[in-house]
């Protein structure tokens, strides 16, 4: 027995061509001027949206 196809190959090809990824959109930090990402803290000094963004140290549990 053939095996019937239930999609286009053009098909589902259009719908792969979204899968592909998009390059990142990189804008200028406001206190220091390094490039970050849109809506992220600057890893460079730490700011997001002129306010300082606190760093907390994760302490990890010893084990008995």
């Amino acid at each position: 027995m053939s095996r019937t196809s239930h999609h286009a190959k053009s098909k589902v090809g259009r719908r792969r061509s979204q899968l592909a990824r998009k390059p990142q959109h990189l804008t200028a930090c406001v206190n220091c001027g390094g490039p970050t990402l849109a809506h992220k803290a600057c890893p460079q000094c730490g700011t997001y949206k002129k306010a300082e963004k606190k760093v907390v140290a994760k302490v990890s549990k010893v084990a008995k």
